[in-house]
């Protein structure tokens, strides 16, 4: 991997990249034009095989994400892997990679116009919302089955496919988490531990700053909403505090949400452990950059980070990661659920071949090989990641996103907590990086704009 593929996952890849991510959301149009219609025949024309009959000599047209360091990367990555299914089961695949800047408009377009693909990538946080749709394929018991069963999958990768309670409409494909990044030699001459509690993090970061010689305890994204609204929900589960109620409703303004919000501003505000200039830092790279070249000790982000760190000057055994950390007491959430699945077009003429397929791509040998080029976390459990040759580093990074991360909010309006929640943080952080002060009740006034706005358009 080459630069740090950031998204949102975007702040940290979950589904799209940090420099291009667009507004996540199906809005209620398409919602209900994609309920009416019916889709086109997708993938190459073959013979119909949704009744369960033979799946060779079939062609699939699978829509890929952006996962390498460039569209022609992806392609050189995945052609074998799919020449490999189809010697395996004589059903050709017709890839096309899409970049994140590109790919929701295209699955938009593909429900309401009727021209789909059998197979698509998907950003995990995008799912509920695309169910809502109607346009996609449940992984109900038989579908399930097909593909290898609910019990291959790591848990809370699976719990990302839809709305909660549902049969999913994706199941994870590629894995990812967040991790504090340490420099070991600035913590060793200060004498310090890798931190283990929130506390711990803070007292280090004022320790290893110093602002007269540009050295900072942290490098925050504070520019970037995705990564701001990243930390906002991951603050607020450690207070085991909900966005929304069962009912989908936006609970912004709870104190929990509100609290978890304020203490990752006061890293800058009242910690002052982070340069004010991260507020104009508008995606995850700059942050990993400062991190790598030495000037701050620490920085928070997702696993496909090692390449770029290592890029900038940082040896493989400079930096340690460790689990990011909750406050005394507080619920052990180190990150959300970050990743990439995938989703079979309900209307697909080759519903036995893409399902065939989606077993393919997401058992452990094809985890295997994609796992490294890709930077990826395995999603399958008991399956080790590949992406890294420290196995301290691959074993904190497996065990918070198989039992320490928690999935962003199962609604269908998650794409506009992130807009909303994201964007006043920004303005938040932009108020302190010029001086200003942000108090609780200002933290709470911003929340509940963003709540109406949800609300409003819910």
């Amino acid at each position: 991997m080459g630069p740090i593929r950031l998204r949102s996952s975007a702040g940290a890849r979950d589904g799209t990249r940090e420099s291009d991510v667009r507004l996540r959301s199906l809005v209620a149009a398409v919602a209900a034009t994609a309920m009416g219609i019916s889709l086109a025949a997708c993938g190459g024309g073959d013979k119909d095989d949704s009744s369960g009959g033979s799946t060779g000599d079939q062609t699939l047209t699978y829509w890929a994400s952006n996962q390498g360091t460039s569209l022609d990367n992806d392609k050189e990555v995945l052609t074998p892997v799919l020449q490999k299914f189809t010697q395996e089961t004589g059903i050709k695949v017709n890839l096309e990679v899409i970049g994140w800047n590109d790919l929701q408009t295209r699955i938009q377009t593909a429900i309401t116009s009727g021209q789909a693909p059998d197979v698509v990538n998907i950003g995990n946080t995008w799912a509920a919302s695309l169910q809502a749709t109607d346009a996609f394929l449940p992984f109900d018991g038989d579908a399930m089955t097909a593909i290898g069963g609910k019990d291959k999958f790591v848990p809370t990768a699976l719990a990302t496919g839809g709305k909660e309670g549902t049969d999913p409409t994706s199941v994870p494909l590629y894995g990812l988490a967040y991790g504090l990044y340490y420099n070991k030699a600035m913590f060793a001459a200060a004498g310090l531990q890798p931190p283990k509690t929130w506390e711990d993090m803070v007292a280090a970061a004022k320790k290893l700053t110093n602002p007269a010689k540009n050295q900072w305890g942290m490098a925050l994204a504070a520019g970037s909403y995705t990564e701001n609204v990243h930390f906002a929900f991951i603050n607020a589960a450690q207070n085991k505090a909900d966005w929304f109620n069962s009912d989908g409703k936006p609970t912004f303004t709870g104190d929990g949400n509100v609290q978890g919000v304020l203490r990752y501003l006061d890293l800058m505000q009242k910690d002052k452990v982070a340069n004010p200039s991260n507020a104009q830092y508008d995606n995850g790279t700059k942050s990993v950059n400062d991190f790598a070249t030495k000037k701050v000790a620490m920085v928070i982000n997702q696993n496909n980070a090692d390449s770029s760190i290592v890029a900038n000057g940082m040896k493989a055994g400079e930096y340690g990661v460790v689990p990011f950390p909750a406050p005394t007491g507080g619920e052990q959430v180190a990150s959300h659920v970050a990743g990439i699945n995938l989703s079979v077009f309900k209307n697909t003429k080759h519903k036995d071949a893409a399902l065939k397929f989606v077993k393919y791509m997401t058992d452990a040998n094809t985890q295997t090989t994609l796992g490294k080029p890709f930077s990826s976390l395995p999603v399958l459990k008991d399956a080790k990641p590949v992406f890294t040759t420290d196995a301290a580093e691959a074993a904190t990074f497996q065990d918070v996103y198989n039992t320490k991360s928690k999935p962003l909010p199962l609604v269908p309006a998650e794409d506009q907590f992130e807009s909303t929640v994201g964007k006043a943080m920004n303005a938040m952080f932009a108020k302190i990086a010029t001086g200003g002060t942000v108090t609780a009740d200002d933290v709470k006034a911003a929340l509940k704009t963003a709540e109406d706005q949800v609300a409003a358009s819910s």
